[in-house]
């Protein structure tokens, strides 16, 4: 498998990072848009017309395998790639929203979770976990480390909170290609896996689950739900690995992590 893994130049990194970027952007302004009333289908139209009319970029998600939308959008019990639609957000719901845009031909990849309206505690205790935990994962990446010890981070907070992470999905490569080698698991054992060089891009996105893991896919083939219909959450970053640890390509400008300032 590592003989497939690109390892990207001081100069491709930047690429990414312009693209990265761009996606984090759109996470920040739709961010007052996220309101009870709202549509799905609002939010992607908002963020489909800013990426193409504001940032002049191209919305990586649209026709990609046959996605219909700019952005998936994940609420409640929704694990991943969920349709925008005409369903109305109300109070207390959850949502991911997951975004990719490509500028130049690079991809960048990022997503975050919402509130709409105020949380109960016990959901917004399931959000800050998973946040936690992909936070886990991006600090334990270095030259050196394996996606095992990436994987085992993420796993060990998720688990200690009497969380589950999803197995089905994972991480990836990025670049010019938008889901390239290697698989990031969000799970693993420590030492085991592929040994990570500097010049490697990929996505750390773990799905936890606040009941079982297990998930079904509905019928449009796109959509995943917890099989026991608990709340999931999911957050995702870019990162590159440097000569002496990580670096965050998608920093959310809004709100940037000084946690994961690049290492």
């Amino acid at each position: 498998m590592s003989s497939r893994i690109v390892i990207h130049t001081p100069e491709d990194i930047e690429k990414s990072r312009v693209a990265a970027q761009l996606a984090a952007e759109v996470l920040a302004m739709i961010t007052p848009y996220v309101q009870p009333g709202v549509t799905t289908n609002e939010l992607d139209r908002i963020c489909h017309d800013y990426i193409v009319n504001v940032q002049k970029a191209i919305p990586g998600n649209v026709g990609y395998q046959g996605f219909p939308k700019t952005v998936c959008t994940s609420v409640n019990h929704v694990v991943c790639h969920g349709i925008p639609s005409d369903k109305r957000l109300k109070a207390g719901d959850i949502i991911n929203i997951d975004i990719a845009v490509v500028r130049d031909g690079w991809y960048g990849d990022t997503s975050r979770m919402y509130f709409v309206g105020e949380p109960k505690p016990h959901v917004r205790r399931l959000v800050d976990v998973t946040y936690d935990a992909m936070c886990a994962g991006i600090r334990a990446v270095r030259p050196g480390a394996t996606l095992g010890d990436v994987g085992h981070a993420i796993q060990a907070v998720a688990e200690a909170a009497k969380f589950s992470v999803v197995r089905e999905f994972c991480g990836h490569g990025i670049g010019k290609v938008y889901h390239d080698e290697p698989q990031v698991l969000h799970y693993g054992t420590p030492g085991n896996g592929l040994v990570l060089k500097p010049g490697m891009i990929f996505t750390i996105e773990p799905m936890v689950n606040a009941g079982r893991r297990h998930v079904r896919m509905l019928r449009d083939e796109w959509t995943v739900v917890t099989r026991d219909r608990s709340l999931s959450a999911q957050w995702e970053h870019m990162v590159a690995v440097t000569e002496s640890g990580f670096d965050v390509l998608s920093q959310w400008p809004d709100k940037p992590d000084q946690s994961l300032v690049a290492a």
